[in-house]
């Protein structure tokens, strides 16, 4: 088995990669079978020379491996037939600006595996760079916060090397009294709190952080049973919200009232019913002027992210009253942080954590037989066609939907 990590080739350039020349090495000491060449790429985060050191050869032809590691798509007019291949493909939502792509997954022979649907038997996903983003936008969202106010001016994160950095860059500041709610309790949502943890930010109860007013910053964090809850009135729970959401509504105008700055760490699924509305933030006693949309789901569930913002541009302004874009600074505007690809920031602990996951959780199904079947499940295409488990992509593949 020869594995190749590919250059990536999307722009915005992505400089994060699957395997590290650390764990590639570790891949190397368990399976001594196995073979990496290693594309040559000048805006990776690892450099060429990192992983000469590590032992591994460069290759300028990936022709020679089964199997190709990358994070982004890979451009149409690049990918090789007959191949293997591992990267986010954003297709599996039906995407029509990447319906092409997986024609072309077809046409070429190719055996696409997304990272998004590498699963367990449960369907819980083994590998993702969630916590990276959670971290990434909780820093991001003080940033936007400083700059609103002019309080202070912490640096862009991708200029800082890793998250330990972005900490010591937060504890240099100093906020206000100021009520900073949380949602999500998975990996993003997990992940921002880490940081809000590591400032030594004071963390409260629903209760208390709904009715009691502090004299230092304090935060709340709150999963979807908080902040939805079941319209006829009968107590609900978070696995009923997730399979029928359909029965429940919003709760969250509640926190509304109380909170300065919003994290969205969320997941939102389809059918449930959004956090706020446009119509939400008209009101008076609306008080959140910073939001850090992690999640970044557009004209959805929180109603001030009209847009992705970028890594370049981070942040912009909402005016609630007119629904439009406006100067973040302004006093009538909120801010919104919204950039949708966050832990293109932290590329070196992003692809660390990645591949300590692919390395435990991927790898060994291409040596132990896929006895658990995580090759399978995540396995869209084969022998130019859809797999049974992604049939259900035929008509967006034919142009039907």
């Amino acid at each position: 088995m020869k594995f190749g990590i590919i250059r990536e080739r999307k722009n915005p350039p992505d400089r994060r990669v699957v395997l590290s020349p650390d764990a590639c090495q570790k891949l190397r000491t368990k399976y001594p079978e196995a073979e990496i060449a290693v594309e040559s790429s000048a805006i990776r985060t690892y450099a060429d020379e990192d992983y000469e050191k590590a032992g591994l050869s460069l290759s300028a032809d990936m022709n020679e491996c089964d199997v190709l590691l990358g994070v982004k798509e890979v451009p149409i007019e690049d990918l090789i037939p007959n191949k293997k291949y591992f990267f986010f493909s954003h297709t599996i939502k039906k995407q029509p600006y990447n319906r092409e792509l997986l024609r072309a997954f077809l046409d070429k022979n190719i055996e696409m595996y997304d990272h998004e649907v590498i699963t367990n038997e449960k369907g819980q996903r083994l590998v993702a760079f969630g916590r990276y983003a959670g971290i990434v936008g909780a820093y991001n969202g003080f940033r936007a916060y400083g700059l609103k106010y002019d309080l202070y001016d912490l640096p862009k994160a991708e200029t800082l090397i890793d998250q330990q950095a972005l900490i010591d860059a937060l504890n240099n500041i100093k906020l206000p009294a100021i009520k900073i709610l949380l949602t999500g309790k998975g990996r993003v949502g997990n992940g921002a709190k880490e940081m809000l943890d590591a400032m030594g930010l004071k963390k409260v109860t629903v209760a208390n952080y709904l009715s009691t007013s502090f004299e230092e910053p304090v935060y709340c964090q709150i999963d979807a049973s908080e902040y939805n809850k079941r319209k006829d009135g009968v107590r609900g729970n978070k696995a009923e919200f997730f399979k029928n959401p359909e029965l429940y509504q919003t709760n969250f105008v509640r926190f509304t009232k109380v909170t300065d700055f919003f994290i969205a760490g969320h997941f939102y699924g389809t059918g449930a019913p959004y956090l706020f509305t446009r119509e939400d933030a008209k009101h008076e006693d609306f008080s959140i002027k910073v939001v850090a949309d992690v999640s970044c789901d557009i004209d959805g569930p929180v109603a001030t992210t009209i847009r992705p913002s970028t890594i370049a541009d981070p942040i912009y302004g909402y005016d609630p009253l007119t629904e439009k874009e406006v100067d973040f600074k302004s006093t009538k505007a909120i801010a919104v942080m919204a950039v949708d690809n966050l832990p293109c920031e932290l590329p070196r602990d992003a692809s660390e954590g990645f591949g300590d996951a692919f390395l435990k959780n991927v790898i060994p199904a291409f040596f132990n037989n896929d006895k658990n079947g995580v090759l399978e499940r995540a396995r869209m295409t084969q022998n130019g066609k859809l797999t049974e488990r992604y049939a259900y992509l035929q008509d967006y593949v034919d142009g039907k939907e």
